[in-house]
């Protein structure tokens, strides 16, 4: 059993990479021959986690509305994952307080 704080990591890693691959974009939407880099993300539940990969796509410009919107979903998505891994260390210390 994967704990939450694996799940969250993971799932901040993915936003991370759409972060990264947006900004990649952005940065070269006016490059001649520019193919837009897009990450495709899908379960894992191996680890319940989230795996995650870049991938050029074949001809697809840059749109720049398009990006934003990415940008601020991927945000999003880094936030809640954030606070799922620090509900469970506020959870996992309340156990061990009443243990102890």
């Amino acid at each position: 059993m994967s704990s939450l704080a694996s799940i969250g990591s993971s799932g901040m890693r993915a936003a991370q990479m759409r972060l990264d691959a947006s900004a990649h974009n952005v940065a070269n939407a006016n490059t001649p021959h520019y193919r837009r880099t897009a990450v495709e993300q899908e379960a894992a539940p191996d680890n319940a986690g989230v795996r995650a990969r870049m991938e050029r796509e074949s001809n697809e410009k840059v749109a720049l509305e398009k990006e934003a919107v990415e940008q601020i979903s991927a945000t999003y998505s880094f936030a809640a994952n954030l606070l799922s891994v620090k509900t469970e260390s506020r959870l996992m210390g309340s156990l061990l307080d009443e243990r102890a």
